[in-house]
Formats: C-alpha cells, sequence, structure tokens
C-alpha cells in the first residue's frame, strides 16, 4: 500500500475510473452481441435497431476515452457492414 497521500488517491482515482470503463466496455459487447443475434437470425429490421443503438454505445464509449476513435470507427464499419449484406 502506497504511504504518500497523493499516491493514494491516486489508487482510489484509478480504480474509480477503472470501474466506469468496464462499465461502459460491458454495455458495448452487449449491443454488439445483440446486432449480431438479429444477423445470425437474419431479421433485418431487428438488427437495423439494434446497430443504431449499438452505434450510439460505440460512440459514447470512443468520446469518453474508453475506445480509440479508430478503433470505435472500425466496430461501426464491421457491424454496419455486417447489416448490410442481411439477405
Amino acid at each position: 500500500m502506497a504511504n504518500i497521500k497523493s499516491a493514494k488517491k491516486r489508487i482510489l482515482v484509478t480504480a474509480t475510473r477503472t470501474a466506469r470503463n468496464k462499465s461502459i466496455r460491458s454495455a458495448v459487447k452487449t449491443s454488439v452481441k445483440k446486432v449480431e443475434a438479429a444477423i445470425t437470425a437474419n431479421d433485418k429490421e431487428a438488427a437495423q435497431a439494434a446497430l443504431t443503438a449499438a452505434i450510439s454505445q460505440i460512440s459514447r464509449a470512443a468520446s469518453k476515452g474508453v475506445y480509440h476513435k479508430n478503433n470505435a470507427a472500425r466496430k461501426v464499419s464491421q457491424l454496419t457492414k455486417a447489416v448490410n449484406n442481411i439477405a
């Protein structure tokens, strides 16, 4: 355990940020899984609705710095491409 007051604070702040980032990442993963489930079921309307929600979650995560902007753009691009390829 740290002895210096500022180091103790950094430990607390890091724990808080880690919990927030983990929550946001989990929400993004869940929304992506919903899109992929709709794609697997060949349900274009459900996939479109889930995609809209997923894009919102991903862009929110990128704006908060949880994901790098290129990573977020890649995720959105791959999901959109997959939804558009549903027959």
